[in-house]
């Protein structure tokens, strides 16, 4: 018992958006759902402790918005990569709601991503899309970036966590 005990303390201590879902102490649920509704889940929680929160300004369906974004972006999106020199050219491009997305994430990250990073990033929209311009100094930077492709560079920067509590709470975290 008390170590069945101890395990869903430090699970829910792990993930504390969960731990408003757990039913009970003894191996009960502690899963929230799928991403999308988990950081939804951990946002609500987050203003619902704050009793600073100003409930008129508090958006969630702008917070929604963003993370069907992410979603489309990530599962939907293709890549084309170029590179000369010490230059890589991410050419992200879909259809539909999911050119939409990729030239809002995309446009949205690039000065994000700048300001985590040492490398100069630019993107520009396309017709189907953005791209995403990003110039390194060194050898080894250039094989990271290369490496890491588009979507490990779309993760840089703990700024995600951050950025969906602004989305949230009716502020825009890109401006």
């Amino acid at each position: 018992m008390i170590r069945s005990t101890l395990c869903a303390i430090v699970a829910l201590s792990a993930f504390p958006a969960a731990a408003q879902h757990a039913h009970n102490s003894s191996g009960g649920p502690v899963e929230t759902g799928q991403s999308a509704f988990a950081a939804i889940a951990e946002i609500v929680q987050i203003l619902s402790d704050d009793p600073d929160t100003d409930w008129s300004k508090v958006n969630i369906q702008a917070l929604r918005d963003h993370l069907v974004d992410m979603e489309l972006v990530t599962t939907e999106a293709n890549v084309r990569t170029q590179s000369e020199g010490r230059i890589v050219e991410f050419n992200v491009t879909g259809e539909g709601d999911v050119a939409d997305a990729i030239g809002r994430m995309v446009l949205a990250h690039s000065p994000m991503l700048e300001m985590a990073s040492e490398w100069t990033v630019t993107a520009e929209p396309s017709t189907n899309g953005a791209a995403m311009r990003i110039e390194v100094d060194t050898d080894p930077e250039f094989a990271r970036v290369l490496g890491l492709g588009f979507f490990g560079i779309m993760t840089i920067g703990a700024h995600h966590q951050a950025h969906h509590l602004q989305m949230a709470m009716g502020t825009d975290p890109h401006h």
